[in-house]
């Protein structure tokens, strides 16, 4: 995957862009001001990296003239902000902002522009190896992409509800980002059920902090409310 650079103020914003690219396999480091984003950009070389606008010392319009005019504007700059003009963005992308995203950030457009920005300074996600195939030599062959594979996972029994343990089933000819969901999805509403809705037990159980684990259910779409049963 690709190293990325998230430079913001907010402590909450960086934390949540930090969880999620990580999520997506990335190697992720932190500024939370101009002077810390250009020590950062000598010392990790960046592939891509995510700028906000508006920051205490110096901006990111200014930071990425700075890095434009020096000549070290080397890789993709995506460029964030919740209270920039049409004129902000149009400036930023005239001195080299791969692109703009409005705050607040929906997952689909963050991971989007992403993918985008790294294809175009060729990190994509892509596996050719150079046979033409993608595939190593003497691997085992795809599956077609006509055929309809799906795999059925029975969950662990617990002491609940017949409703509340159902077999879940997965598509397995997706991409792995929403086969990955569609589990993460399921594996969390199973123990939210089980602990009876109770964020703190569901927390300990499943080794996160409670408000990455509320930013993760949000992300998912998990319906909180389920299995909920007056539990702290």
């Amino acid at each position: 995957m690709a190293n990325i650079l998230v430079v913001d103020d907010e402590l909450g914003i960086r934390d949540l862009l930090w969880e999620i690219l990580n999520d997506e396999g990335h190697q992720v480091e932190v500024a939370e001001n101009a002077a810390q984003a250009r020590a950062a950009r000598l010392r990790a070389r960046p592939d891509l990296v995510l700028l906000d606008i508006w920051m205490p010392d110096t901006d990111g319009v200014t930071l990425l003239k700075e890095w434009s005019a020096n000549g070290v504007l080397t890789m993709p700059v995506i460029m964030m902000s919740g209270h920039a003009t049409i004129d902000t963005a149009v400036e930023a992308t005239k001195i080299g902002a791969a692109a703009f995203l409005e705050k607040p950030i929906t997952l689909q457009k963050l991971l989007k522009a992403v993918d985008q920005g790294l294809s175009r300074n060729g990190n994509g996600n892509g596996n050719g190896n150079g046979n033409g195939t993608g595939t190593k030599p003497g691997a085992a062959q795809p599956v077609p992409a006509s055929a309809s594979v799906s795999m059925s996972v029975a969950l662990p029994s617990v002491a609940l509800e017949p409703a509340l343990q159902p077999q879940q089933s997965f598509a397995l000819d997706q991409p792995l980002r929403e086969a990955r969901d569609g589990f993460e999805k399921a594996y969390f509403e199973y123990h939210l059920a089980k602990e009876h809705g109770s964020m703190t037990r569901v927390a300990e159980k499943t080794g996160l902090e409670r408000t990455h684990l509320y930013r993760k259910l949000k992300q998912l779409g998990v319906d909180l409310s389920k299995g909920k049963r007056g539990a702290l």
